[in-house]
């Protein structure tokens, strides 16, 4: 069994799942592990439209996997926060009011959530956190192993500094403060990049938006010079865009290592062109169906098949022990393109191939 611990500021409140029952919660939420047919309505609340892998990937394989669960019978009412945390609010509200049976989150502020959560869960509807570990009495979480994901991160920024590391500067460009991943991802990073590079500017990205980090970067590259700079940790690939265009508006020609993270399509271009190095691949596919999977075994009452499903535990700042399911990842390069996004579905060697990218492609044997 897997434990991991949000790190974030301490809550005044502890609650333990274990003490109120992580599958058949009291006080309130005994209904929360109704037995339920297959006409069941499931809630999905997602954070925001910047990051493509929410409406290309997570939305319809999620949807599509609670169709088959249920024989077609199941719904899936869907809502995008647009990175606005208020907005997710009202949206989770009015999913409580229309009595859906299962609301499966991925928050946009983890602790502003959180009196929605509790107010679902007093409705007797649980709450899955998605991807991002929301705080108040969810009943799972399922996630990638986001401190693995920063290690992978860290670990193929150094291989690419080479072995003169140490005596490097990068720029670190991390997540969105309000979201617990960022943290994670960097606490992963750090145990690699910690004593082997000189981290010469940091950055916490508002609302993880390319266009902020572009500025954080030109900002970088004013402080340090762009000469100085040998390589960037960019928490997510949409960063990565803009800390690139914020190197190429500075008149770098030749570009310093960047990571990335979602294996976005534009992403796997650039590392297929060689101005991003790398990306993290997370199947998306593993995490949304098991989600799914998750979600209509909850409400229909098969708690073996649940247990089976969250055989991990995680903390967050106000429960702990909570049932999860942490999904590995795999870094992504020029060299495994093929084996993984590709061998998944997620993207095809046509859209990756344009002409822009043909004769890039078939360098690296890709076509």
């Amino acid at each position: 069994m897997r434990r991991i611990a949000i790190s974030v500021a301490a809550s005044t409140m502890t609650v333990s799942l274990t003490a109120c029952g992580a599958l058949n919660v009291s006080g309130g939420s005994d209904d929360a592990s109704p037995t339920k047919g297959d006409d069941l309505m499931v809630g999905l609340l997602l954070p925001e439209r910047d990051n493509t892998r929410y409406e290309e990937f997570d939305r319809p394989i999620f949807t599509k996997k609670v169709d088959a669960l249920t024989d077609g019978q199941g719904m899936v009412q869907y809502a995008n926060a647009e990175a606005s945390a208020s907005k997710q609010t009202q949206q989770m509200a009015k999913m409580v009011d229309d009595g859906v049976d299962v609301i499966v989150l991925d928050a946009v502020d983890s602790h502003a959530i959180a009196d929605s959560v509790k107010k679902a869960k007093d409705a007797g509807i649980p709450v899955i956190a998605y991807d991002r570990l929301a705080e108040g009495p969810i009943d799972a979480y399922i996630s990638f192993d986001n401190e693995l994901v920063g290690e992978v991160q860290g670990r193929s920024l150094l291989e690419a500094l080479g072995g003169d590391a140490a005596t490097d500067t990068i720029v670190m460009m991390n997540g969105s403060s309000t979201d617990p991943n960022a943290r994670q991802f960097k606490a992963g990073a750090l145990t690699e990049l910690a004593g082997n590079v000189r981290v010469g500017a940091e950055y916490d990205t508002v609302d993880w938006k390319p266009e902020n980090a572009e500025q954080n970067m030109a900002e970088a590259i004013q402080k340090l010079g762009a000469d100085r700079i040998a390589g960037v940790y960019s928490a997510n690939d949409g960063m990565a865009g803009g800390v690139i265009e914020a190197l190429k508006a500075a008149g770098v020609t030749e570009l310093p290592p960047v990571t990335g993270q979602d294996a976005e399509l534009e992403a796997v271009q650039r590392i297929v062109s060689g101005e991003q190095y790398m990306s993290v691949y997370k199947s998306y596919p593993q995490e949304a169906e098991n989600a799914a999977e998750m979600a209509v075994a909850r409400v229909q009452g098969k708690d073996i098949q649940f247990d089976a499903l969250t055989t991990d535990r995680v903390d967050s700042p106000t429960h702990q022990d909570i049932p999860a399911q942490l999904v590995s990842v795999t870094a992504l390069t020029k060299k495994n393109i093929e084996e993984t996004v590709v061998a998944d579905g997620i993207h095809k060697i046509s859209d990756i191939c344009t002409a822009a990218y043909e004769a890039r492609c078939a360098e690296i044997g890709l076509k």
